[in-house]
């Protein structure tokens, strides 16, 4: 199940908007921009790029800490980078993304010819052959763009069952957070934060339905932006919930995610709600102001805070530094839907539902599929009959949400349900909350409410570094159940919150914020997940 990649071949740095100092950037933490630099100084080339994230990929992914971040590599991506190369030398740079290698999340669509598989995690769908590539996909690779690999992610998006454990696939096997081994490295798109965690790639997409972008960012010390449900095209991806899934961008540093974001963002024919975004779709990285805050009015809705106390204390002592960065932070306000947001079922209703119809719509446009299978009751099949590898005992059998979805149907309470999520996120939620006082954004804990808010109503959020659990913690549960769910050194976030379409006014918080606090700078992950191949080490073969 994880094969060895040593015979393909390949470096750590400091995310910052400034050309680097030094022409050979440290991986571990190399921001885009950087990398692009030292591509159009010729420091290095893609081809250097794409064998050191390889072979990093190589050293913690498979080997030392075992993060089972990435479930397959492209045996092209040498080729590829090698020809963007030459383009580059011949006929210059297409833009930022030039050159420049990324992870996928494996429900996310790449050209079948390219030979990497799109499988959601599951061996139901190995060796599909999908259309083509997902929108955004097409989108980056135009942008220049070299897909290293696809990010592992929870099965199904976390959808296959209440009790299998984040970041396990059949496929890519269980992964972790590379803070302390065996760390729940938390949601779906699990392997594309601790990839781009530790530099086992410039960037990544991932997607998120209710939490799968920004709770992975949160617990892995990356930034997640997770944008309005409209805004990205979902063409090519595997569905939970058309009302609600989308796809979004994951980083070292905001800079980088407002990058990836504007060059996915836009309308596509073949996923309609994106004819309904605005007419121009700015340039994010335009937002970038160190001053943003100066002025801005942010609101605190305690109310959907969780009850962690040393994230909240974190939080509490963050709004020292907002207020001295010059917002006007009111705390709390109050967000009139919140007990009936927090006890409401109408998400359970809609997601389990939409997966039945959604999936066996995408099953039903694969051009072929080995395995047979077709729709949601042919996975579940499938699951029984290959027990042994999809449903593994102790950890690994529950597939109870695909079956609650299959016996699902869209009825009256299906219905209701629809409209009981718009009025609890949207109406009586963020809009209410935001329009009460004015306020340009909500700040909260990414670990509490504010996924589920924002998940319900389709609007942004945005995920960045907060801090981290002291180095004295004591693991928890003691014995891991295969994971942690919290241990010494774990990370945290912070999470900014508005209205559909606000993506530019949150990038420009967040990034003021991310300056001034450089929260993900304080700690490296352990050890062990520390990749040490550096572009030096492949540049003299």
């Amino acid at each position: 199940m994880f094969p060895s990649f040593s015979h393909l071949i390949v470096t750590p740095w400091k995310s910052e908007d400034v050309a680097p100092k030094n022409p050979l950037p440290d991986l571990y933490e190399a921001s885009i921009v950087e990398q692009q630099s030292g591509l159009k100084s010729g420091h290095f080339n893609s081809l250097d790029l794409v064998k050191a994230y390889l072979t990093r990929i190589e050293e913690v992914n498979f080997r030392g800490a075992a993060l089972r971040a990435v479930i397959e590599v492209n045996t092209k991506a040498l080729k590829q980078a090698a020809e963007l190369d030459a383009e580059r030398s011949s006929r210059g740079s297409r833009g930022p993304l030039h050159g420049i290698p990324l992870l996928i999340k494996d429900n996310i669509a790449t050209l079948h010819e390219e030979g990497m598989n799109t499988t959601a995690g599951s061996l139901a769908l190995l060796g599909s052959v999908v259309p083509g590539d997902a929108f955004v996909v097409s989108k980056l690779r135009k942008a220049g763009a070299i897909f290293i690999g696809k990010a592992n992610m929870s099965e199904w998006a976390s959808f296959r069952g209440e009790s299998v454990p984040n970041g396990f696939s059949a496929r890519g096997g269980q992964g972790s957070g590379p803070y302390y081994p065996l760390l729940d490295p938390s949601a779906s798109s699990s392997g594309s934060a601790v990839a781009v965690a530790v530099g086992l790639a410039a960037g990544s997409l991932g997607s998120e339905t209710t939490g799968s972008i920004v709770l992975p960012a949160s617990r892995n010390n990356v930034v997640g932006i997770k944008p309005t449900v409209g805004l990205v095209s979902r063409t090519g991806v595997i569905p939970i919930s058309t009302h609600q899934d989308t796809v979004g961008p994951l980083g070292r540093c905001v800079s980088d995610a407002a990058l990836l974001l504007s060059v996915i963002a836009g309308p596509d024919p073949r996923d309609e709600i994106t004819l309904s975004q605005p007419n121009v779709i700015p340039d994010y990285t335009k937002a970038l102001s160190r001053s943003a805050l100066k002025g801005k009015r942010l609101g605190v809705p305690r109310s959907l805070m969780g009850h962690d106390q040393t994230i909240n204390d974190a939080f509490d002592r963050s709004l020292v530094a907002f207020r001295d960065l010059g917002a006007d932070v009111t705390d709390p306000v109050d967000f009139a839907s919140a007990e009936q947001l927090k006890s409401s079922k109408a998400e359970d209703i809609v997601l389990t539902t939409d997966f039945k119809v959604d999936l066996d719509k995408y099953l039903s446009q694969l051009v072929e599929v080995p395995t047979g299978v077709r729709s949601l009751a042919d996975v579940i099949k499938f699951n029984f009959e290959h027990a042994d590898v999809e449903l593994p005992p102790p950890y690994y059998e529950d597939q109870s949400q695909l079956i609650a979805s299959e016996a699902s149907k869209i009825d009256d309470a299906y219905r209701a349900a629809l409209v009981e999520d718009r009025e609890l996120g949207r109406v009586r939620g963020i809009d209410a909350t935001l329009e009460a006082l004015q306020l340009d954004a909500l700040i909260l804990p990414t670990h509490s409410y504010a996924t589920k808010a924002t998940g319900v109503a389709g609007y942004p959020i945005i995920s960045v570094p907060l801090g981290f659990y002291p180095s004295d913690t004591k693991p928890f549960p003691s014995d891991p159940s295969p994971l942690y769910d919290r241990a010494p050194n774990t990370p945290f976030g912070i999470a900014f919150i508005g209205i559909a379409y606000s993506e530019f006014k949150l990038i420009s918080l967040a990034y003021a914020f991310e300056q001034a606090r450089t929260a993900r700078l304080q700690r490296r992950a352990y050890p062990l997940a520390i990749p040490s191949t550096q572009l030096k080490d492949v540049m003299c073969e």
